[in-house]
């Protein structure tokens, strides 16, 4: 490619990456799984970058997304981390039970399929209405409401202290 576009996506990279890798982090659950989709989606964008009209973020989420989710379809079992020993607890009891609940919800939000943990980023994450997300994902504003709806209702039962925890907050 030309040196104007090279600079042009270089320029786009080093503003928008840390964001974008950001998203990529909350869709895969991983540093190294988030570094990956990135990585492909720059790389879907750089070949069509000449062609890419208006601003080029929202294209670049959209492979994100897009890849997150049809990823899962190629793969035949996700991996799991299994640890001999729970992390240690940072900071005071109170804080040890704000990263308990942390700990918990990521581990929730692992075990949801990519579509679900997907729209839940969107929606929450990225503060998109569900028709964006819809548009995002390639599909219809009631199958985002229903996987958001699934999603949630799964988060709760493998959370159950986040109905509390959600209650104690609003005090």
């Amino acid at each position: 490619m030309s040196e104007r576009i090279d600079g042009e996506f270089t320029a786009f990279v080093n503003e928008r990456g840390g964001v974008l890798l950001r998203a990529a982090y909350a869709l895969a659950g991983s540093q190294h799984g988030a570094e990956d989709l990135l990585q492909t989606a720059l790389a879907k964008a750089y070949a069509r970058w000449p062609r890419i009209r208006g601003e080029p973020e929202p294209y670049v989420r959209q492979i994100l997304y897009r890849d997150q989710v049809s990823g899962w379809r190629r793969r035949s079992r996700r991996p799991e981390f299994p640890v001999a020993v729970p992390p240690d607890r940072i900071g005071g009891p109170d804080r040890g039970h704000e990263v308990d609940l942390r700990l918990l919800l990521r581990e929730a939000l692992l075990a949801l399929p990519p579509r679900q943990r997907a729209v839940l980023t969107l929606r929450y994450l990225e503060d998109l209405s569900v028709e964006q997300t819809a548009e995002l994902l390639g599909c219809r504003a009631g199958t985002v409401a229903s996987q958001t709806s699934r999603a949630l209702a799964r988060l709760r039962q493998l959370v159950p202290a986040l109905d509390g925890h959600r209650t104690e907050e609003r005090r």
